[in-house]
């Protein structure tokens, strides 16, 4: 396989259907926040938002099961692949719209507000909390809900996490991924205003399958 030059090739050739990071094999039939089908909680896990933004949505099958059910659903990846892929699969659904972007850059630049922003495996788990979640604290509405959901932790190596998205014997390139404890992500959200936190990992259907790290966290009411 050619090796990616950059991370949006790198992203381009991304599913989480093909690597096990993450469920999008069921076709937006259901939502789903682990690795592990029909395990853990479903789209209850972010209340009854009008409006979503996900961060990194691969082929946005969650975002589109959200926009069936009449939430406006703004679906951002950082891959042109990935959104055209997305675009063929999901044309037409009403109220989900697909951009290509960085989360960061556009969330530095939109005036719009969201009822929940999610990340599914996705933007959260690649992204400097300490430049990301500053820029979603101020895009939720009041009572608007932050939820993510990715790996668990490896006990005693926190922090951003380094690996070669090309493999070894590939071109270099270096890919980053922010791992932490549930307390870790608590303190970082209640350091930018988010309350009502709720951070834990979610152990898998059998004791010796990865657990998932599952956090919810709600701006303050206006």
């Amino acid at each position: 396989m050619p090796s990616a030059q950059n991370l949006p090739e790198y992203w381009g050739t991304y599913r989480r259907s093909d690597s096990g990071e993450g469920v999008c094999a069921l076709a937006a039939a259901a939502f789903e926040w682990t690795q592990h089908p029909g395990h853990g909680p479903g789209v209850e896990f972010l209340g009854d938002p009008r409006t979503a933004l996900e961060l990194g949505s691969g082929e946005a099958r969650e975002a589109a099961y959200l926009a069936r059910r009449g939430v406006e659903v703004t679906a951002l990846d950082f891959s042109a692949p990935q959104v055209e892929r997305a675009r063929d699969q999901w044309a037409g659904v009403p109220g989900l719209a697909l951009v290509e972007a960085e989360a960061c850059a556009f969330l530095t630049g939109t005036e719009a507000s969201y009822d929940a922003v999610y990340s599914l495996w996705g933007a959260v788990w690649y992204t400097d909390p300490d430049e990301l979640v500053p820029l979603v604290a101020r895009r939720l509405s009041p009572g608007g809900v932050f939820a993510f959901a990715q790996a668990e932790p490896i006990e005693g190596y926190y922090g951003p996490q380094a690996m070669y998205g090309n493999g070894v014997a590939g071109t270099k390139l270096t890919v980053l991924r922010w791992s932490y404890t549930p307390d870790m992500w608590a303190d970082i959200l209640k350091r930018n205003g988010l309350t009502a936190i709720d951070a834990f990992v979610l152990p898998g259907p059998v004791p010796e399958a990865v657990g998932t790290l599952m956090v919810r966290a709600q701006a303050p009411e206006a």
